[in-house]
């Protein structure tokens, strides 16, 4: 069978609608819930079959060990007899920012080097291996809206669709990591649950859906919850820290250009699919 010489993946980013910190679990983990949904929002990684694997980036500078990155650790899952692949990465998501674009990237590297190498994994071992990985990891493999649960690494499939709906997307620099996110929550268990809520009109959404982690960072990072509100002063029917912050997004009925208003924040914009 002949291989693919080439391919180019666009590993894309995600917002999380709603997101409960359910309960402490005794191995130490979190509970939690959320609805996931797929953006528009990318990077781009490359990957070519090649004698021995070699990993490189370019665009945004990413930090840490390369031994760590999840695109790394994806080819580490897989046995060198399955064959080697050149990848390169390029990184225009901004990272600690709540939108998964690591967790894409790992996701991603494992469909395409399925399809490079023709392994023929099917997409259960695909989720598998994506959920050795990390919790959002699995997410990206089907890549469509689905309620998740658990420790982040179930998930189900869910009737909501955006489609049409124009979405902006605002960073403001700041790093959080996961461990400064967790440590101003206290689990409990809503009284209707994210799965329910998101099927409500999206004007009632305001009020009722709530990510945990953002009214303690707002209270450490204000600029979080200033953002929050200009997108609702400029029309967003709803708005919200995503993830475990700091991106703050908005969703409109139509198209919005906010971009000289936020010029001085990684920016992006588009519609929903």
């Amino acid at each position: 069978m002949r291989k693919t010489f080439r391919m180019l993946g666009f590993s894309n980013a995600k917002i999380n609608l709603g997101l409960n910190i359910i309960e402490k679990r005794s191995d130490g983990y979190h509970n939690i819930e959320s609805v996931f949904y797929p953006v528009g929002w990318t990077d781009i990684l490359e990957v070519l079959p090649a004698e021995t694997f070699t990993f490189t980036t370019s665009g945004l500078p990413v930090p840490g060990e390369a031994a760590q990155n999840l695109v790394v650790k994806a080819r580490n899952l897989l046995s060198p007899a399955q064959g080697n692949v050149k990848i390169h990465l390029h990184k225009i998501l901004p990272m600690g920012a709540g939108i998964g674009g690591g967790s894409s990237n790992g996701a991603f590297a494992l469909k395409l080097m399925n399809t490079v190498l023709n392994l023929g994994l099917p997409a259960e071992q695909l989720l598998n291996l994506a959920g050795n990985l990390g919790s959002d990891c699995p997410f990206f493999i089907d890549n469509r809206p689905a309620f998740c649960h658990g420790t982040g690494t179930q998930f189900e499939t869910t009737g909501l669709s955006l489609k049409g709906k124009f979405l902006v997307m605002i960073n403001p620099g700041i790093h959080i990591s996961t461990a400064e996110a967790y440590a101003g929550i206290t689990p409990r268990k809503p009284a209707v649950s994210v799965k329910d809520l998101v099927m409500q009109p999206l004007p009632e959404w305001k009020n009722r859906l709530v990510n945990d982690f953002e009214a303690p960072l707002i209270t450490k990072y204000p600029l979080i919850g200033e953002l929050r509100q200009a997108l609702y002063t400029h029309g967003a029917l709803y708005a919200s820290m995503t993830g475990s912050g700091s991106t703050v997004y908005g969703i409109w009925e139509k198209e919005t250009d906010l971009s000289r208003l936020f010029a001085d924040y990684t920016y992006w914009s588009g519609y929903l699919d």
